[in-house]
C-alpha cells in the first residue's frame, strides 16, 4: 500500500504546481497592461541612464625594466682596500621584482606626480589643481572655512612645507585615484613587462597623470638603485682631486727646493734633504693617484652597469580608448529589471491578499 500511494503523493504535487503556475500567469496576463508600462518605463529609464553617463577614458602605460648588471671580480676587491663598495650585493632589493609596482601606487610617488606641472589652457597647473578644478570642489568648500579659495597647490611646491588642510586634500585625492582609477599589473611573471593604466573621465588628466606618474617612479627608481654605486664615485672622485692638489704641491715643492740648492756645494747634503723629501712625497702621490684614477674610471664603468633602465614600450597617445556605455544593453537591461521587479511585486501582493482572506 505505501508503494502505490507515494506515486499518487507525486501526482498530487506536480498537479499542485502546475495549478499554482497557471493561476499566476491567469493573474500577469491580467496586469499586462501595467506590466507592458513598467517595463516600457525601465527602458526608458535604461536609455537615459546610457545618454547621461560619462564615458571614461583609459590612458594606458607598458614599461620593461632592466636590472643593472652588478660588478663583481677584481674591482671589488680592489676597491675594498680603500673601503669602498662597488658592485657586488647583486639586484635584489627593496624594488626587487613586484615591489616596483607597489611603488607605482605608493603615496608618495602619487602625490609627488599631483605636484608636477601640466599645460591647461596656456596655463601651468599642477595635476591636482586640474583634478580639484575638474572635480568642482571648491564650490563645497565655500561653507567650510578651512578648505577655502586661497587653498592650492602650485606645481613644484614644496611637500614639506604643506598645510594640514592641504595634506588632507591630497591624501583623498591619492585614495580616489589609487581605489577607484589606478592600476598596475604585470601579465607575465617571466617577462619583466608591466602596465599601467588610469581611468577617467577627464581624457586629458589620465594621459597626463599616466606619463607624469611613469616619470616620477622612473626617476626615484633609478636614482635609489644606483645611489650606493654613486657614492662610491663621488668618494673616489674626492680622493683623487685631494691627491692631484697634494701631487701639485710636492712638484711645486720640490722646484723650490731645487732652486734653493743651486749651485750648492757638494760637501753640504743636508741641505739637498728638503729636496729628496719633496721627491719622494712626489713619487708616492704619482703611485696613489694612478691607482685612484684607475678605480675612479672603474666606478664609472660599474655606475654605468648598475643603473637600471625603466624602458617605456606604449605610451597613451589621443584620442584614449572610450568606454562608453550601450544604448542597447541599457535598454535590454533597464527592462527586464523593470519586468522581474513589477512581475514580483504583483505575485507578492496576490498572495498578501490570499493569505488576509
Amino acid at each position: 500500500m505505501q508503494n502505490k500511494e507515494l506515486p499518487q503523493d507525486d501526482d498530487l504535487s506536480l498537479k499542485e504546481i502546475v495549478h499554482t503556475i497557471q493561476g499566476y500567469y491567469t493573474y500577469l496576463k491580467s496586469k499586462k497592461i501595467y506590466i507592458t508600462v513598467l517595463v516600457l518605463v525601465g527602458a526608458l529609464l535604461g536609455l537615459a541612464y546610457a545618454s547621461l553617463k560619462t564615458p571614461i577614458y583609459t590612458a594606458s602605460l607598458s614599461y620593461a625594466v632592466e636590472e643593472g648588471k652588478s660588478g663583481g671580480g677584481n674591482l671589488s676587491g680592489i676597491a675594498s682596500s680603500f673601503g669602498l663598495n662597488i658592485g657586488g650585493g647583486g639586484n635584489s632589493g627593496v624594488f626587487a621584482g613586484n615591489n616596483l609596482m607597489a611603488l607605482y601606487k605608493s603615496r608618495s610617488m602619487v602625490e609627488q606626480t599631483l605636484l608636477a606641472p601640466v599645460a591647461v589652457n596656456d596655463q601651468s597647473l599642477s595635476l591636482a589643481e586640474y583634478y580639484i578644478q575638474d572635480k568642482n570642489w571648491r564650490e563645497d568648500w565655500q561653507e567650510e572655512p578651512d578648505l577655502n579659495q586661497s587653498l592650492t597647490f602650485p606645481p613644484q611646491a614644496n611637500r614639506a612645507l604643506f598645510s594640514r588642510s592641504q595634506d588632507s586634500i591630497l591624501g583623498l585625492i591619492y585614495k580616489q585615484l589609487t581605489k577607484e582609477h589606478l592600476s598596475v599589473e604585470q601579465k607575465d611573471k617571466d617577462v619583466a613587462i608591466g602596465t599601467i593604466s588610469l581611468t577617467h573621465p577627464d581624457e586629458y588628466f589620465a594621459q597626463q597623470f599616466t606619463l607624469a606618474l611613469t616619470e616620477t617612479v622612473t626617476d626615484f627608481y633609478v636614482e635609489t638603485k644606483s645611489k650606493r654605486s654613486k657614492e662610491n664615485l663621488d668618494i673616489l672622485q674626492h680622493q683623487t682631486d685631494s691627491i692631484r692638489t697634494a701631487l701639485n704641491q710636492s712638484i711645486k715643492g720640490v722646484a723650490v727646493a731645487n732652486d734653493n740648492t743651486f749651485g750648492l756645494n757638494p760637501a753640504y747634503n743636508v741641505k739637498r734633504v728638503p729636496s729628496a723629501k719633496e721627491q719622494v712625497d712626489v713619487q708616492a702621490n704619482t703611485a696613489i693617484l694612478e691607482e685612484l684614477v684607475k678605480q675612479t674610471e672603474l666606478a664609472r664603468v660599474s655606475l654605468r652597469k648598475q643603473t637600471p633602465l625603466i624602458q617605456v614600450i606604449d605610451r597613451p597617445i589621443l584620442p584614449l580608448e572610450k568606454e562608453e556605455t550601450s544604448l542597447l544593453k541599457s535598454i535590454v537591461v533597464g527592462g527586464f529589471i523593470a519586468g522581474v521587479l513589477v512581475v514580483g511585486f504583483f505575485i507578492g501582493y496576490r498572495e498578501y491578499k490570499k493569505a488576509m482572506e
